[in-house]
């Protein structure tokens, strides 16, 4: 019979044994303690053996998965500096104002958390008085990524600071009436506070890592050295579900972004109940964070616990940790001390002698109240070694109780995500439980009152001390005074203006063009970050590779394969373009952070993400949200746009709504711009308003949308004629006339006017050609370069109305007297439009892709849509039927004329 412990050949042949002898006798040894002590003491010295290998640097496979303890032992702990005493009475007022004003706003139906915080109290408040830098200091500060639900600790903390009235907080979730606080971390609404939206579940995370990594590319491209600024995230354990919340963890360990700390709060708990019912998250979280490169500090358990561990001679404790689902950890923070002697102890006869020697009280202790969480000593640990790690981002998992000292109503309660409110008698209770001087007579009419010593207290001076020797107050968002960038020079815009002659050249090309021209500037163009997911040569920026360089901290380390070729494939640490790979998201979140660098660092950057637009709104309109609420800047580009423009690549590629789902984000200017010249505008405008000299009540808060297509055509001359710029900005001119385009009608012939955005004003302009030489209508022609814009401006003039105000909407200005009805025309759902219909005087009608896209030509896709030039015309002659200003036939005939 082989024996199973011998050295099998295919292993020696993998991988040659210099000692076969050596290597036996580490095995008999290892079978010898297995046989002796048993198979946990052989496993724990193969645990301890590894680790040791793993802090020597030998090169062995990590362990992905350690003990259910916590990483740094008691006895290392280093002392927490500053006065824990008064730490302590500042978290338990926090704790006390934040159940307060949530519970007194639910008498208004407006919801709120409780829970979320009172088990992260100690996770802020360690930071917030030993390790987050504010913006007061030299550099940028840290960057605190809140998490969401726990955003009423952190105006609590703000109350407490000064930074916040009784009012504010009486306000929460009613903003309406002015001196609200808004329900999350929401920058638009709370400026002067929150910098990041987090709410989104997995967005901040997500966010985090890029912003980390942007600060990186900031300091090594030499705009500002921010290297002193350290992103934190707090995120939820439950949150770690969202895809997002793990999409770039080989990102931040691939690029040592050791600038990065994440503080996953495990407790355990998600909004209907357990993380891990039947599994243990912490355990899944610290193999998945290690197995990505991540250095991972587990502080799960208080001090309590120490005596426990100490008594655990066989390991059978660290067994059942290990055994123990979170739904049972959860049960227990519940039950008496005689349920766990029964259900935990009582597994295990080493574990039930272990139980004699403890108290039920010290039972009660360490399974309800003794979580690492909720120690600022073991808090403070974590967070000193997250800091003095080089190479890698550190995650912290910190083990605590959802609802930790809100009392036994609340506690690990599976409900306690949705409750609103506590009692006055729980209130009562939580305040002998957080030893905090409110007296029975301060609950006026059954209303918790607020707590807060006097300015001049130990507690908010201590507070004040600790945040001014941190750099000021945190969270804080600022936006330094910055001086307009200057506009680039106009050569660079006006070399569209007279157009390509008789050369075919796309949209998206023309933008890159100007692009290439805009870094060149010796002003701004170094502060353009082109952003694009692994498709640039798809879009034609290979040209860009070895002039701008593509950004990597650790340069080039080999030489590209293309290396002899002019456009040859360039990694640079220096690099400017981010060029992100196959994410979608990953190139959203660069953007977001570079759009807001202008408060962040005072650096205004000039972002300008380019993406097929199918894969851009339709996969990440929730990161354009995110991108509006952190009140970002830039430039979005969605190239090979349209339903009918990609040619072969079928329903998934063919976008026929983007615009539509971009009118439904208000910090977003939406663009269809149908030649080179209009894309010049808009951008020129752009850089105007969000970098520039904006006018008197203007935002410059916003960030455009421009549709670029892949459709090579000959680009037209700019019209002359006052105007045009105006125009296009606001959405819509008239491109030509019938007469102007050179085409003849008869006298009195029957008139209509084609609106076409995009790529479909060449079927208009062909439809206009064959209108008057073969039915005898004359048709002019105009650009809507933005029908979002139209319909914005429209609303605004019927909000207008309503106040008593006179105004006209432009696109009514616009085609006042333009005579014969309007048909419009776009390479998208007739929705996009339509969204003007009901402000134009002239009959209307409109035609677009709607439905799925499919795979074939451009003219077999555009004729199976209708929306070909000969489909228009046979459009075109109904309108005009319909008004008796063309015979019935006509219609009929041009039908059959062009197989339709």
């Amino acid at each position: 019979m082989t024996d199973p412990n011998a050295i099998q050949p295919s292993e020696l042949d993998q991988l040659p044994d210099r000692d076969p002898e050596e290597t036996a006798e580490w095995r008999a040894s290892l079978d010898a303690v297995a046989q002796a002590a048993g198979p946990h003491r052989a496993a724990y010295l193969m645990r301890r053996t590894l680790e040791r290998a793993e802090g020597t640097g030998v090169a062995l496979p990590k362990l992905l998965e350690t003990d259910y303890v916590n990483s740094i032992p008691t006895a290392a702990e280093p002392a927490v500096p500053g006065d824990e005493a008064l730490e302590a009475r500042i978290t338990a007022w926090n704790r006390w104002n934040a159940a307060a004003m949530v519970t007194r706003g639910s008498k208004y139906g407006v919801g709120g958390h409780i829970a979320t915080f009172a088990s992260a109290a100690w996770l802020y408040e360690t930071g917030f008085n030993h390790f987050f830098h504010g913006k007061e200091g030299d550099g940028s500060g840290d960057q605190l990524y809140i998490q969401g639900h726990a955003s009423p600790g952190i105006y609590a903390r703000a109350f407490l600071d000064g930074r916040l009235t009784e009012q504010h907080l009486d306000n929460f979730r009613q903003e309406a009436g002015g001196n609200g606080l808004p329900s999350y971390p929401h920058p638009r609404r709370l400026p002067w506070l929150w910098e990041f939206p987090t709410v989104s579940m997995g967005l901040g995370p997500l966010s985090a890592i890029y912003q980390a990594r942007f600060n990186r590319y900031l300091t090594n491209r030499g705009i500002k050295d921010v290297s002193s600024s350290h992103v934190w995230a707090f995120l939820g354990d439950g949150e770690m579900d969202e895809p997002e919340s793990t999409a770039a963890l080989a990102l931040a360990s691939r690029e040592g972004l050791d600038n990065l700390t994440f503080v996953i709060n495990c407790n355990l708990q998600r909004l209907d109940g357990p993380v891990r019912a039947n599994f243990k998250i912490v355990q899944e979280l610290e193999a998945q964070f290690r197995g990505a490169g991540w250095n991972v500090v587990k502080s799960l358990w208080g001090t309590a616990w120490d005596e426990l561990f100490q008594l655990d001679t066989t390991g059978a404790l660290l067994r059942r940790l290990r055994q123990v689902p979170d739904a049972q950890v959860q049960t227990y923070q519940t039950r008496d001390a005689a349920y766990i002697r029964q259900d935990f102890f009582g597994a295990d006869p080493a574990l039930a002698e272990m139980a004699k020697l403890l108290s039920d009280d010290k039972i009660v202790e360490c399974f309800h109240f003794s979580r690492g969480g909720h120690e600022a000593r073991k808090v403070y640990a974590a967070y000193k070694a997250a800091l003095e790690h080089k190479g890698a981002p550190t995650v912290i998992l910190a083990q605590t109780v959802k609802g930790h000292t809100l009392g036994d109503g609340f506690a690990s309660k599976n409900a306690n995500h949705q409750m609103k409110k506590l009692t006055v008698d729980e209130f009562k209770a939580m305040r002998d439980r957080l030893d905090l001087p409110i007296k029975d007579s301060d609950f006026v009419d059954g209303q918790v009152p607020y707590g807060r010593p006097g300015a001049d207290s130990p507690e908010v001076r201590y507070l004040q001390e600790r945040r001014a020797a941190l750099g000021g107050p945190a969270p804080a968002r600022r936006v330094h005074p910055l001086a307009p960038l200057p506009a680039p020079a106009d050569k660079a815009f006006a070399a569209f203006d007279k157009g390509s002659g008789t050369q075919n050249v796309a949209t998206t090309m023309a933008f890159v063009r100007l692009v290439k021209d805009l870094v060149r500037d010796k002003e701004t163009g170094r502060r353009w970050v082109p952003i694009v997911p692994d498709e640039a040569r798809t879009f034609g920026m290979e040209s860009l590779f070895p002039s701008l360089g593509i950004y990597s901290p650790k340069g080039q380390t080999y030489e590209p394969v293309d290396r002899d070729q002019l456009m040859y494939y360039k990694e640079a640490k220096n690099g400017q373009i981010l060029n992100e790979g196959i994410t979608e998201a990953g190139s959203m979140a660069d953007f977001i952070a570079a759009s807001s660098s202008y408060a962040t660092h005072g650096e205004a950057m000039i972002p300008f993400y380019i993406f097929y637009s199918m894969f851009g709104w339709q996969r990440t309109a929730d990161q354009m949200w995110q991108l509006g609420d952190q009140l970002g800047r830039g430039f979005l580009v969605g190239a090979t746009a349209g339903r009918t423009t990609l040619t072969g690549e079928g329903l998934q590629h063919a976008d026929g709504h983007s615009p539509v789902i971009a009118a439904t984000n208000p910090a977003a200017l939406s663009y269809d711009p149908a030649f080179a010249y209009e894309i010049a505008v808009v951008v020129k405008e752009g850089l105007r308003r969000m970098y520039g000299e904006a006018a008197e009540g203007e935002d410059q808060n916003v960030f455009y949308y421009l549709t670029v297509y892949n459709e090579p055509l000959p680009q037209p001359a700019k019209p002359s004629g006052l105007g045009i710029d105006e125009g296009i900005v606001k959405g819509l001119y008239r491109f030509n006339t019938a007469e102007s385009a050179g085409l003849s009608a008869p006298v009195n012939a029957p008139r209509i006017q084609l609106l076409g955005s995009g790529t479909a004003i060449h079927w208009a302009l062909t439809a206009q050609r064959l209108l008057a030489e073969e039915w005898g209508v004359a048709a002019d022609v105009w650009s809507a370069t933005s029908w979002t814009e139209l319909r914005r401006d429209a609303l605004e003039a019927d909000a207008a109305l309503l106040r008593g105000e006179e105004r006209v909407p432009y696109v009514r200005q616009a085609l006042q007297g333009a005579e014969g009805p309007v048909l419009a025309v776009s390479d998208y759902m007739r929705q996009v439009p339509d969204q003007i219909a009901q402000w134009v005087e002239q009959d209307w009608s409109s035609l677009g892709a709607d439905g799925f896209g499919l795979s074939d030509t451009r003219d077999a896709a555009r004729r199976h849509f209708g929306v070909d030039a000969e489909s228009i015309v046979v459009a075109a002659l109904a309108q005009l039927a319909r008004r008796g200003e063309v015979k019935a036939s006509a219609v009929k005939e041009a039908r059959e004329k062009y197989g339709l």
